[in-house]
């Protein structure tokens, strides 16, 4: 079976705009993750979100959101998100991770996939201008962490490393710890 030899299938979604500055940390990492060659991962990149990427969702089994974020703790967050119905105004802008979410279930009439988001602290958001230098480290920080996270995924693994449990997550997983008895 085929995906038992490649393991779970996983969409990224990564956002961001590369001509605001650190605002183009989603796509920078989404470029890193489309050189690996990883053939269980889909790869999405786009300015922002809007709600017909919940059709991308369809057939996946883990969901990861990359994108950059003013006065995210350094140098990122890896937190479970879950699908929360938007009440505000319609505008342009894109949606969240959550409103895709949403939208996956309110299509589909099911949960959507279990989903994360990978938040990179950006320090400059100005037009025109390049990654500054701590965005420049958080990417490096970022990719170190995202190589085993899509390497080896699995729903027990990615919430280990949401809760700071990140020890097995960098081993291979013929090599990890057995569990304490």
């Amino acid at each position: 079976m085929l995906r038992s030899v490649l393991g779970p299938r996983v969409v990224v979604l990564a956002w961001g705009n590369e001509s605001r500055g650190d605002d183009g940390l989603g796509p920078r990492l989404a470029a890193r993750i489309a050189t690996a060659g990883w053939q269980h991962v889909t790869l999405i990149e786009e300015a922002q979100l809007q709600v017909e990427h919940a059709l991308d969702l369809v057939g996946q089994d883990l969901v990861l959101f990359i994108d950059a974020g003013m006065g995210t703790p350094a140098p990122f967050v890896f937190a479970r998100t879950a699908p929360r119905r938007f009440t505000g105004p319609s505008t342009s802008q894109g949606i969240g991770p959550e409103g895709v979410l949403e939208a996956y279930r309110q299509v589909m009439h099911d949960e959507p996939p279990p989903a994360f988001v990978l938040c990179l602290r950006g320090e400059s958001f100005a037009l025109e201008e390049g990654l500054s230098a701590p965005a420049r480290a958080h990417l490096a920080k970022a990719w170190g962490f995202v190589i085993p996270l899509l390497s080896w995924p699995g729903i027990d693994r990615w919430q280990a490393a949401e809760t700071g449990a990140v020890e097995d997550l960098f081993a291979a997983p013929d090599r990890r710890r057995p569990a304490a008895e």
